[in-house]
Formats: structure tokens, C-alpha cells, sequence
């Protein structure tokens, strides 16, 4: 296999990425809907694990991307006269790498550990407490404002990000304009959740809180 043929090929599997990182999004989404929808447990259980069918092939598609990498490195710093066998090269240290597989790979999936924090979340949410239907009025009220209420703006979250680090969220305007005012005065951010004790807030740390805003949409439609 020529030199030429292995960066196009590693071209192509990079951009197999964006599809799987699709397909996740996607489970993600199927799995909240089930939640919300009814209490089947079988069905959420088989979007768990069709997560980690595409953790597995996302775990996969990186060794073999660094594999592919590793190698072009290597016969571009040691120039042999002769162009060894670039494929087999590739191979031996894509299979060293899957030799060292683990469960624990999987703790370092962004997209997978985002779908178990915001399964859990919707799960306590619609049947820890109840669906939102089988909630008094008062109490209704009161765990409108412990759960929707941004601790920056004191009102209803309309897009709620999720700080990955401490657990809180916000709305995300607001909690972006302070990190991007005290980026500017060269300051941390401190949680703006009462009594959290995370003092360095940071852009990359914030993710999407789907499961709190379908619980704020579905509390506004009533």
C-alpha cells in the first residue's frame, strides 16, 4: 500500500467519526424520549447499549486513526530507503492497542458519560419524584423553582447548560457572559450555585441540560 493511499485513507476514517458521533447524538435523544414518554425499562436499557456498541467503534476508530498516524510518523522520520509495509506496520500497532482494552475506556467518552448523566437526570426527575403530572400544585411550584431557576438570572432556564465538573446548571448566556467577563479581567469563575465550592468554571466544562429542558418545556406547556 503506497504512502498517498494510507493519508486518504486516514482522511476517510476521520470523517467516519462525525457519523458515529451522529448516531450517538441520536440515541441520546431516543433514550430521553422513552423516559418521558413511559417507564420502559427494557427499551432505555437497549439504548444503553446501543451507546456502547458505538463507544466500542469510537474507541476502535481512534486506535486505528493513531495507529495510522503513528505510522506515517514513523517512516517520515526514519526515510527508509525502502518503503516498508505501511498496512501491516499499522496493523501490529493498532492490535497492541485494542490488546490493552478496558470498561474503564469508556469513563473517557465524552458522549457516552454525557448520555448516563442526563438518563440518570430525566430518570430522578420523572420517576423519583413522580411524573409531573402525579404532582400536587404546591410541591409542583416548589420544585419548579429548586430545578428551573437559573442562580445567575433568578428566573426560568430557557437553554440550560450543565456544569460536567460540580453538577449545576444555568442558563447559558448568562453563566458564557461571566466566564467571558472575568476571562477578560484574567479571573477564575466561581459556581454561581450557592454554596458550591468549584471556583474555576470554564467554557469547555458546560454541556447541554436536555433532560432539565424538557422538563421546563413540558412544565411551561401546562
Amino acid at each position: 500500500i503506497s504512502f498517498s493511499a494510507v493519508k486518504s485513507a486516514l482522511s476517510s476514517l476521520k470523517n467516519c467519526q462525525s457519523y458515529i458521533n451522529s448516531g450517538m447524538d441520536m440515541a441520546t435523544q431516543v433514550a430521553l424520549d422513552l423516559v418521558q414518554s413511559s417507564n420502559d425499562e427494557e427499551d432505555v436499557n437497549n439504548m444503553e447499549k446501543v451507546m456502547l456498541e458505538y463507544a466500542a467503534m469510537d474507541r476502535e476508530l481512534n486506535h486505528y486513526i493513531k495507529a495510522v498516524e503513528e505510522t506515517i510518523s514513523q517512516v517520515e522520520q526514519e526515510k527508509p530507503e525502502n518503503l516498508p509495509d505501511l498496512e501491516n506496520l499499522a496493523q501490529e500497532k493498532f492490535l497492541e492497542m485494542e490488546s490493552k482494552n478496558s470498561d474503564s475506556d469508556f469513563s473517557m467518552n465524552e458522549k457516552y458519560m454525557y448520555f448516563k448523566d442526563q438518563l440518570k437526570e430525566m430518570k430522578n426527575q420523572y420517576h423519583g419524584n413522580g411524573t409531573i403530572e402525579e404532582i400536587d400544585e404546591d410541591i409542583a411550584v416548589t420544585w419548579s423553582q429548586m430545578n428551573f431557576i437559573c442562580p445567575i438570572t433568578q428566573m426560568t432556564m430557557k437553554k440550560p447548560v450543565r456544569n460536567k465538573v460540580c453538577g449545576h446548571s444555568y442558563e447559558e448566556d448568562a453563566i458564557l457572559e461571566i466566564i467571558q467577563t472575568q476571562q477578560q479581567k484574567k479571573k477564575k469563575v466561581r459556581c454561581p450555585k450557592m454554596g458550591c465550592k468549584h471556583v474555576d468554571v470554564k467554557r469547555s466544562d458546560l454541556v447541554p441540560d436536555e433532560a432539565r429542558k424538557r422538563l421546563i418545556d413540558s412544565q411551561n406547556k401546562k
